[in-house]
């Protein structure tokens, strides 16, 4: 027999892992449809898009654990259409959907910026912006220039990421904050930041780039999250003895 858990004392502890009280979220953060009462095999991605949902249900899993799930901004939550059709499929196989956003950024050990961190050998020692969700830290002696900053994130995120180079300033302070944090560049700037990485880039700033000589990096939305979630489900996992199983669904954004 598998370890089990029961689904109530699975919510409990992501709720005390992740606080998500704590945060003003445009979705609800946790249990987002309820399945199966017994968790034994959890699969973790970072969307919970269909073929997410339906690779996971393919691998055996009663509980999905999520970084973005079922609601967005401004969606108006009717189960019609591409909606109806992801809560369908989570109903019908009795699935779990457990989805934290914004909490699952923060966490200082286990949330996407901590473990992006991680792989770019980056060590925040102060945080900055709403909800405190940027990290920023020094750059090691590795880091101090932002091609091989860039180098090295290329190498570790596997995708090409768009740069504006600011004003060539050795890199001494580095800010990131993971996915569509681009509006956070002004706080990261007023932080003491050298170069910003983030997941993506609008049209403001590349202006303010060039404007006030930090650089700033966009490696993408997906590929800059990829880790907090299969860190949360993986320690989830160890907690309670129970199997676990990350499935990446590729995403150029």
């Amino acid at each position: 027999m598998r370890a089990m858990a029961d689904r109530v004392q699975v919510d409990d502890f992501l709720q005390l892992l992740l606080q998500p009280q704590a945060f003003k979220d445009y979705g609800p953060n946790g249990l987002q449809v309820e399945g199966s009462a017994e968790v034994r095999r959890v699969v973790s991605g970072v969307t919970a898009s269909l073929a997410f949902i339906d690779a996971a249900i393919a691998a055996g899993a009663d509980t999905l654990l999520v970084h973005h799930g079922l609601f967005w901004r401004g969606q108006d939550g009717r189960l019609t259409g591409w909606l109806g059709a992801r809560v369908r499929r989570l109903m019908n196989a009795g699935v779990n959907l457990f989805a934290y956003h914004l909490p699952l950024d923060a966490h200082a050990e286990l949330g996407n910026n901590a473990q992006l961190g991680r792989r770019l050998s980056l060590v925040a020692d102060a945080r900055f912006g709403e909800h405190a969700l940027g990290f920023i830290g020094a750059a090691t002696p590795a880091l101090q220039t932002l091609p091989a900053l860039v180098h090295t994130a290329r190498a570790q995120l596997d995708r090409e990421p768009v740069v504006v180079p600011g004003d060539g300033r050795a890199l001494r302070r580095i800010a990131w904050c993971t996915g569509g944090a681009q509006s956070y560049f002004e706080a990261a700037i007023a932080a003491g930041a050298d170069v910003f990485i983030t997941g993506e880039i609008s049209e403001p700033q590349t202006h303010l780039a060039r404007e006030t000589g930090v650089a700033f990096i966009a490696c993408g939305h997906h590929a800059t999250e990829r880790y907090g979630a299969p860190a949360v489900a993986a320690h989830l996992s160890a907690h309670f003895g129970l199997e676990h199983r990350f499935i990446d669904i590729d995403n150029p954004a």
